[in-house]
């Protein structure tokens, strides 16, 4: 099912970006509850993190990159969506907050700030094998 998972989203990423993941934008709302919002969308593909010389760079959202935060960087979902992050390889989680943008041409789907990515495991090898969970535009705890 992973594999197949994974596949789609290739095959997904092939398309423009804006156009195909629109309704993603138009799904998420503060009405709709943690339960039903983490059920909508799960994407699967490779995680890599921020170098160090991003430090006190501007984001899309004009906030300052801080390796310190947990934030991250995707092109599929909306800036300012809460996300939940799992490393496939050794089910660590973490919750993190879209802030910026990868380069148009980067197939990874997320780009964990440093503090998320030692939260997860993967600082050694630099990418690893997520899912990510759309978790909404309202924080909610980590399990």
């Amino acid at each position: 099912m992973r594999i197949l998972s994974f596949f789609f989203f290739l095959f997904l990423c092939s398309f423009s970006v804006s156009a195909q993941f629109s309704t993603i934008d138009n799904s998420i709302n503060s009405e709709t509850s943690p339960k039903s919002i983490t059920e909508l969308k799960a994407y699967y593909g490779t995680a890599s993190y921020y170098a160090d010389k991003f430090t006190g760079r501007k984001t899309a959202t004009g906030d300052t990159y801080d390796h310190e935060k947990l934030t991250a960087a995707c092109n599929v979902l909306a800036l300012g969506t809460w996300i939940r992050v799992t490393n496939l390889q050794n089910n660590k989680t973490v919750i993190v907050q879209v802030n910026d943008r990868l380069h148009p041409k980067n197939k990874r789907i997320v780009d964990l700030s440093r503090l998320a990515a030692q939260k997860l495991g993967y600082i050694g090898r630099g990418l690893t094998q997520v899912k990510v969970e759309v978790l909404g535009k309202k924080k909610l705890t980590q399990k």
